[in-house]
């Protein structure tokens, strides 16, 4: 079992876990909106995560949320020492991940071309008459 679900994995799973709750919770930085944790990248030695979020906004609440993320990056450390058991809490780096919002506009784009198939299809052909 061991090699099928490695330590940096169940920590990686618990650090995502955890910031969501902190940030929903207890993080009052204006600048971090509504943001979702997808993903934590832990490093082998388990000194370093790369934290994965989308927000659904503009590109410059984007950019806010960030900032206010890598500002209160010392804060969300310390609250996950308090949590989790660890003897060496990773150091938190934050990273806007543009998936769900690429997914999005392909859906969009998928959608609007079905919409416009179905459109012609639903229109009468006009006869060609031979001059």
């Amino acid at each position: 079992m061991p090699r099928d679900y490695p330590r940096s994995r169940r920590i990686a799973d618990q650090i995502q876990r955890e910031l969501s709750d902190i940030i929903r919770l207890e993080l009052k930085d204006p600048r971090v909106g509504m943001i979702t944790i997808i993903d934590v990248e832990v490093s082998h030695d388990q000194s370093h995560a790369r934290v994965f979020f989308t927000s659904l906004g503009d590109a410059s609440s984007v950019a806010d949320s960030t900032k206010g993320l890598q500002h209160a990056a010392g804060f969300l450390r310390s609250e996950l020492a308090h949590r989790m058991k660890l003897r060496v809490v990773p150091q938190l780096q934050f990273k806007y991940d543009e998936s769900v919002e690429r997914g999005m506009r392909l859906s969009s784009l998928i959608d609007a071309a079905v919409a416009d198939d179905a459109a012609k299809a639903s229109r009468p052909a006009r006869s060609r008459k031979k001059k």
